[in-house]
Formats: C-alpha cells, sequence, structure tokens
C-alpha cells in the first residue's frame, strides 16, 4: 500500500461520521481508527489516528544478500565531555544508508576511528546512485546515528565527530 492511499483512507474517517475501517488487500491489512480523548482541563478533544498494518499472511522472501556488519554502539549515548562540541556529519540527501562499499568488506568507519577532512564515513543510495558521504572536518568518530541499511532523510544526522 502506498502513502497516497493510506492518507485517502485516513482523510475519509476524519470527514466521515465512521471510527474506524480496516482493509485488507494482497494479504496486507491496514486498520484506521479514530479515537476522541475528553479533558476535564477546558481542551477540545482532538482526534489521534492509530495506524495499524500487519504483516502479510503469505511469507515474504528475505533479502538477496547480507545486510552487511552491525554497527556496534549506535544506539549507545554519546559520550558526554564537559566542553566538547561534537560535530555533526548530515546526510545531503534522502536515501539509505550503508556503512560499507560492499555487504562483505569492512565499514568505512566505526565508533573510535580517526578521520581527516575528506575521508569517506559512508555511502547514501539514492535512486539506484551511490553517494559517498564525506566528512567535513578532521576528528574522532563518537556516534554512529544510523544504522545500515536504513532509510535517512535530507539533513538527517548520521555521525558526531569529536573535532580535531
Amino acid at each position: 500500500m502506498d502513502l497516497n492511499y493510506i492518507k485517502k483512507l485516513v482523510k475519509l474517517v476524519d470527514e466521515s461520521g465512521v471510527d474506524e475501517i480496516e482493509i485488507e488487500e494482497e494479504g496486507a491489512k491496514i486498520r484506521v481508527s479514530k479515537a476522541r480523548h475528553n479533558s476535564s482541563a477546558g481542551q477540545f478533544p482532538f482526534p489521534q489516528y492509530v495506524l495499524q498494518a500487519q504483516a502479510p499472511s503469505q511469507p515474504v522472501a528475505a533479502p538477496v544478500g547480507n545486510p552487511g556488519p552491525a554497527v556496534e554502539g549506535a544506539l549507545a549515548p554519546a559520550p558526554k565531555a564537559e566542553g566538547v562540541k561534537y560535530h555533526e556529519v548530515k546526510s545531503p540527501i534522502v536515501g539509505t544508508f550503508y556503512s560499507a562499499p560492499a555487504p562483505n568488506a569492512d565499514p568505512y568507519v566505526q565508533i573510535g576511528s580517526s578521520v581527516q577532512e575528506g575521508s569517506v564515513l559512508c555511502i547514501v543510495e539514492a535512486m539506484k546512485l551511490m553517494n559517498e558521504i564525506e566528512s567535513d572536518v578532521a576528528g574522532k568518530v563518537v556516534r554512529v546515528l544510523v544504522q545500515n541499511g536504513q532509510p535517512v532523510e535530507y539533513n538527517q544526522p548520521l555521525f558526531l565527530i569529536e573535532p580535531a
């Protein structure tokens, strides 16, 4: 199901007297429901939408190839040191984040890696084009903010680097 279809379903529920709609299509199920919460604080009730997508009833084929090495410590909190300000390297495009040049290759950088200005940090794939993302500062990688194979948005932080 595409996003526009889901938006139409939300609009349909919002504009009608229906509180909930559930649709099953090609083995995928989606439910849009509207719940109103009354508050004694004098606020107007606002509709809240709950989208629940269920896995298709048929098994889905696993992706071909290895998704790449997991990034250890990617979700660990960034180290905090007084007076140290980290530099964020952000994605210049929307796409898919890859930490290595190939599925079986070592990642370009890991936490603790020293980088120079212009060092390749990762790849963001957009429309079948592999875009190398380079560091714009010299320093040490202190945190990887996304996981291998994860979609990224424009201007989304990818790395925290402690400037040298």
